[in-house]
């Protein structure tokens, strides 16, 4: 069994869409998905649908794009997160909020942890204030639609549901872990800070993840942590931990560069 990984899949395009329902299938293998496939709980179905019979299990983590509050009237914050997750569990699809499963790919045990982090805006440079990191930001022309679109409730910001995030993820992780058995964590965001390359708004930085994850690979023993977010597809190694980015991304990101039997990234097995 091996397992493959994709993000990014931002389905409210049509051609991604197309383009994601000619995906090679895979029944034997499973497929994580690292977030932002969409905008609404339509874009999660289709992916769900399109990918459940091509795979032998699913496994989602939620992007910014997921959290969206979209269209309007539809559950914000918290109770968005949860509707989302209860449309992958019903459909068998694997979540931040299972049990992280052991599982073998390529003739070795795994713990597979899908995880759900959000960002802090710590991922700046110390000389500027936490209180400042935005309109440091702006500075540059930077913004994030987040901003607008992400609503944290019942959180009073996204910084605060980021922290109550990774406290139930390093609880769950520091327990599941304890016997030893290597890990494959899966996040949206990366967990390292060195990893956002952003070169054409290097400030975006401040909406890619949280510098409170940086020592989770090497302290829960990752063998490979799979993120997505910053549509740059690759393979990263650090301190010996190998680090895939696997974005899909929009049409002009990937057309002509990505085949469609490649779509999604051999991460194991």
């Amino acid at each position: 069994m091996r397992l493959y990984a994709i993000s990014d899949l931002h389905l409210g395009s049509t051609e991604n869409r197309e383009t994601l329902s000619a995906i090679t299938p895979r029944p034997d293998d499973w497929l994580a998905i690292a977030g932002d496939v969409g905008e609404t709980e339509e874009h999660l179905r289709f992916a769900l649908d399109a990918l459940g019979g091509k795979f032998a299990r699913l496994i989602w983590t939620p992007g910014n794009h997921e959290l969206w509050s979209l269209p309007p009237g539809s559950p914000r914050g918290r109770a968005r997160y949860e509707r989302m997750v209860e449309l992958c569990q019903a459909r068998g699809a694997l979540t931040p909020e299972d049990d992280y499963p052991l599982a073998a790919f390529g003739g070795r045990t795994f713990r597979v942890a899908p995880l759900f982090t959000l960002y802090d805006y710590s991922f700046r440079p110390d000389d500027v204030p936490f209180e400042q990191a935005v309109a440091w930001a702006r500075e540059a022309g930077v913004r994030c639609a987040d901003e607008i679109m992400l609503d944290p409730a019942p959180h009073p910001d996204r910084p605060s549901w980021c922290r109550e995030r990774c406290d139930l993820a390093e609880r769950r992780l520091r327990a599941a872990c304890a016997d030893g058995t290597p890990t494959v964590l899966i996040n949206h965001w990366p967990l390292l800070s060195e990893l956002v390359r952003v070169p054409r708004a290097p400030r975006f930085s401040l909406w890619c993840g949280t510098r409170r994850t940086a020592d989770w690979p090497r302290r829960f023993r990752a063998e490979v942590v799979i993120s997505g977010h910053l549509h740059m597809r690759g393979t990263t190694i650090v301190d010996g931990v190998r680090y895939e980015e696997v974005s899909l991304g929009y049409p002009q990101q990937w057309r002509r560069r990505i085949a469609p039997d490649a779509l999604a990234v051999q991460v194991l097995g």
